[in-house]
């Protein structure tokens, strides 16, 4: 069974079109076993309390533990004045005090508002608190703080009480404001994430006592899948320390940008049954070596959508790596510039509808209204949100992932788009990842690591596309740069473009 379109908005597809359209574009309709994430986390505690929720550096809370914590905190949030459908803040670096923090403003009823203290800015702290109208803000006696930011309570520094008595409150539609990249949050809601991290191919087979290692920052959407996902499917949660290798190789199951798998060493992680991976492109030869070894997810989907809107579980043998089909309960739409359907195998712009598109963003409706719109498809309340990305369906109804709406640029007269041209650099002996842009008017490859050739880069692209596609430079570098949501930061790479030029001038 799968989503029922309305038949008006399909009028300009030709029939056969309009029933791919409709098999392809809607994924299968599942029923979540809860509609409030930390519902799930308290059913696990009731029934297993003595199986170990997380551990980190020796340390660990079993599931009965990590939910008196958390009740505990619960209550001293509302006693504080944090009331149903609040925000508040979450500034620490990863710890176990982390993870009761979660799921204390959960029953609480607010939402959490992750920020990792190790890497975010004074002022990117401040911006935050007063974007999301945050009040309370969780930490830990080892964080630092700025000075007069809201009303602080150390999660760590909870008083030794045996039995209390939990003030009633009620339940919150949203779960989380994810400042997943910009200046503005993602307000992610609890039916969201029941939607995607208790619904098969997201909940990625976790059970009780299957092992799942946290290795991204908080304020990353997809930490959610690492934290909410594994407590909710009664999974142990192993937070890394320093090393992330030595925290995936006791793990069953790794969730990575592509940049922090690339990192780990897959003969070192014997134990691992499943990977995850999603955040950015992923390059052919990372999930093949991967694939090779564990069932890999390659899934994708901005923080709009809830961690990923589309999944596809690679195989070696399977060809090219494409994004893969709609998660359940979620629809993806390949649009024209006229918000159109494109013809089954044309590439256009992806705009996702269903259960997995979020409340908007904190503080600007005129944002949320640019990037919202009413579902045609679906009707009714529905809305979709335009991702930016483009893509076509193919043959069999895969998504293929053809960059951003923004990414189509033009050189010496010709116009084309980044990706073909990521795609070859990547196809070039030594590389293991890619990236390019244009800068001063020529287009600029980057690959890594730093002993990748330029010169076997030039000619793998050459072999592949038009003159017009050749990078005029291409770029060594030890690793590519990302942001905090492991996309690749364009901006630190114009910064090393610049000091380049600067050095040659000099």
């Amino acid at each position: 069974m799968t989503a029922v379109f309305q038949e008006s908005a399909l009028q300009e597809l030709s029939p056969a079109d309009r029933d791919l359209f409709e098999a392809f574009g809607a994924g299968p309709i599942r029923t979540p076993p809860f509609d409030q994430v930390h519902r799930a986390v308290e059913t696990h505690a009731a029934r297993r309390p003595h199986l170990t929720a997380v551990e980190h550096l020796g340390e660990s809370l079993t599931y009965g533990e990590l939910d008196a914590k958390a009740g505990l905190l619960a209550e001293l949030l509302v006693r504080s004045g944090v009331r149903p459908g609040d925000h508040v803040g979450l500034f620490l670096t990863r710890s176990i005090s982390m993870v009761v923090g979660v799921l204390a403003v959960l029953k609480a009823g607010a939402a959490y508002v992750p920020q990792d203290t190790g890497t975010t800015s004074e002022a990117r702290l401040r911006h935050v608190v007063r974007t999301a109208h945050i009040d309370v803000v969780l930490t830990t006696s080892a964080d630092k703080l700025p000075d007069h930011l809201a009303t602080v309570i150390a999660i760590d520094a909870l008083p030794d009480i045996s039995a209390f008595c939990r003030t009633p409150t009620a339940d919150s539609g949203i779960a989380a404001v994810i400042f997943a990249s910009g200046s503005t949050g993602v307000r992610v809601s609890h039916a969201n994430l029941c939607n995607v991290l208790l619904t098969a191919p997201g909940s990625l087979g976790v059970t009780p006592g299957t092992r799942v290692a946290q290795l991204l920052d908080i304020a990353c959407d997809l930490a959610m899948w690492e934290v909410l996902g594994t407590l909710a499917n009664g999974g142990t949660l192993v937070l890394r320390g320093d090393n992330a290798g030595r925290a995936a190789s006791t793990a069953d199951v790794v969730i990575a940008t592509p940049d922090v798998l690339a990192s780990l060493d897959p003969r070192a992680c014997r134990r691992v049954r499943t990977v995850a991976v999603a955040g950015e492109r992923c390059p052919q030869a990372l999930a093949d070596v991967w694939a090779r070894r564990v069932a890999f997810y390659h899934g994708f989907g901005p923080a709009e959508t809830t961690i990923v809107n589309t999944v596809q579980r690679h195989q070696p043998g399977d060809g090219q790596l494409t994004i893969g089909e709609p998660v359940p309960n979620t629809t993806v739409y390949v649009l024209d510039d006229d918000l159109q359907p494109c013809p089954i195998g044309a590439v256009g712009e992806m705009w996702v509808g269903g259960a997995g598109v979020t409340a908007g963003y904190a503080d600007d409706l005129d944002l949320t209204a640019r990037h919202y719109h009413p579902d045609p498809f679906l009707g009714g309340d529905h809305l979709m949100f335009r991702t930016r990305d483009l893509a076509r369906w193919t043959a069999d109804g895969r998504l293929e992932h053809h960059g951003r709406a923004g990414d189509q640029v033009e050189v010496l007269g010709f116009r084309f788009e980044l990706a073909s041209v990521i795609a070859a650099l990547e196809c070039s002996a030594g590389c293991d990842r890619a990236t390019a842009l244009v800068h001063g008017g020529r287009l600029v490859g980057f690959v890594s690591p730093a002993t990748a050739a330029p010169e076997a880069a030039r000619r793998a692209v050459s072999r592949r596309l038009p003159h017009y596609c050749v990078p005029a430079l291409i770029v060594p570098v030890d690793a590519l740069p990302t942001t905090e949501r492991g996309e690749v930061d364009r901006r630190a790479l114009v910064s090393l473009l610049d000091g380049l030029r600067q050095e040659s001038a000099a």
